[in-house]
């Protein structure tokens, strides 16, 4: 999708925006039912929102995945008006996360300033960060993508929720992306019910007041994840 279409999308369409990149681990090791069970997440996220009507023209979607030998842009971010279906994964390769999440935050910066170009106001930004390993790709890449994380976490500028799938998960990793929300591990496979609570707060998020203080569904957190890492 060129960048004409997006930024026309906000004259037409200039509800408050919901920026939420889904940051994706599709490396070798996530073969088999992980990738199959994080692809039907993901669908029912996309479903989820384009059955909400609220959310369905506020919440703009960006996938960047970390697999083969680097980062990719799947989606950039746009509402599902313009892209309405996911993307397919498929696993393959290693594990090169700074450069994945460098990726989706210049993505992020970009559509920002095209928020502000078109008078679009927006929500704090959501980062969902999942992996199953190691990363494995530049340890320059890996230590900026932290520091970067982390400044726009201290500045109210970023929510992140990173999480770790199965027991090989780098948990040190992931908290170093978090000063203030300890990184979760997946109970087993549950990425359908991770993406249905993810629906239900882009929702809430939705139909909000922008710059309001949103409660997270805290309860509803223990329906997928370990609590304790």
């Amino acid at each position: 999708m060129n960048n004409l279409i997006r930024r026309e999308d906000l004259v037409n369409n200039p509800t408050a925006r919901v920026p939420v990149c889904l940051c994706l681990d599709i490396s070798g090791t996530m073969d088999g039912d992980p990738i199959r069970e994080l692809n039907e997440g993901v669908k029912l996220f996309y479903n989820a929102i384009k059955e909400d009507e609220v959310a369905a023209y506020s919440a703009e979607i960006s996938i960047v995945t970390f697999g083969g030998t680097s980062a990719v842009c799947m989606t950039d971010f746009a509402s599902l008006q313009l892209q309405p279906d996911p993307p397919v994964l498929s696993a393959s390769g290693l594990t090169p996360m700074g450069e994945a999440v460098n990726m989706g935050l210049d993505l992020l910066e970009s559509r920002k300033q095209e928020y502000k170009d078109a008078g679009v106001d927006y929500y704090q930004p959501w980062l969902v960060l999942m992996t199953d390993g190691i990363p494995n790709g530049n340890p320059d890449e890996l230590k900026r993508a932290i520091e970067r994380t982390v400044e726009l976490v201290d500045t109210h500028k970023l929510t992140i929720f990173p999480i770790g799938i199965g027991i090989d998960a780098d948990m040190n990793v992931l908290a170093q992306f978090s000063p203030k929300r300890s990184p979760l591990r997946l109970q087993g496979l549950k990425f359908k019910e991770f993406f249905q609570w993810l629906s239900q707060s882009v929702s809430k998020t939705s139909q909000s007041i922008p710059g309001e203080n949103i409660k997270l569904d805290i309860g509803g957190i223990k329906g997928w994840a370990d609590l304790e890492s």
